[in-house]
């Protein structure tokens, strides 16, 4: 069954209103009719199993059969922030740790991003990144849309990140795969973990020590060094195999 999401706001008690994107999709690419059967996700954990009822010039009329809890989601809240690395990686990345779980995404501007972006760039990257962060949540047919939030400075990151239950910050130059294994076996199911990952050149040292000041946990990945665009898909994959489940 064609999963597609709905936003809030065209969900009443008994049927859905798809329109602009989906709306396009489903007509147009898709061409479906009245009485097929579709899922709709609503990007807070419940799916919808629909039946499309009237097709329009403007919308989608789709009637609800049925309403659940989809257990898709890792028992984590994981969210990266990213060191701004060129468009294309943030782009690859955006798109794997959606499909791998991640709970969000922060753009952030570090000491060695190669990236720089004015205010109307930075609008427009941010609503690109979120439509891919959309359409990979679709793909791996998860109940939860991720967010990319707005780009943020270093300072501001580090304050947003000392709030979540977790705050790790994987470091090239740190000892030790042991005490990463430690670490991550202390992380509860229904915690929030922030990461920390560097761009193309990494994390300077006056980051590192502003994190550590900030009460990072510094960690590391092993003895290879990773492309930053390798990070998340990393991380993300210590985190399905400690909390995927079969429920």
């Amino acid at each position: 069954m064609r999963s597609f999401f709905a936003q809030q706001d065209w969900i009443f008690d008994d049927h859905i209103e798809l329109s602009g994107h989906e709306y396009n999709h489903i007509k147009n690419v898709l061409r479906m009719h009245a009485g097929d059967k579709i899922s709709i996700l609503s990007g807070d954990n419940y799916c919808y199993e629909c039946t499309i009822s009237d097709i329009d010039n403007e919308k989608i009329l789709c009637s609800v059969d049925d309403k659940y809890i989809r257990a898709s989601e890792l028992g984590v809240k994981v969210t990266f922030f990213q060191g701004l690395p060129k468009s294309d990686k943030m782009e690859l990345i955006i798109q794997k740790s959606v499909e791998l779980g991640a709970y969000g995404i922060v753009p952030v501007i570090m000491d060695r991003s190669i990236v720089k972006l004015d205010e109307k760039k930075k609008r427009s990257r941010v609503e690109r990144w979120n439509a891919i962060a959309q359409n990979a949540a679709m793909q791996s047919r998860r109940a939860y849309v991720p967010e990319v939030s707005e780009v943020m400075d270093y300072k501001t990151a580090l304050e947003k990140a000392s709030d979540y239950d977790h705050f790790l910050f994987p470091y090239e130059c740190a000892d030790g795969f042991g005490r990463t294994k430690e670490v991550l076996k202390n992380i509860k199911a229904g915690e929030s973990v922030a990461v920390f990952v560097g761009p193309e050149g990494g994390f300077s040292l006056e980051e590192v020590q502003a994190a550590e000041k900030a009460g990072a946990t510094i960690i590391s990945l092993g003895k290879r060094i990773l492309r930053t665009e390798t990070v998340a898909l990393m991380v993300m994959s210590f985190f399905n195999y400690l909390f995927e489940t079969d429920e």
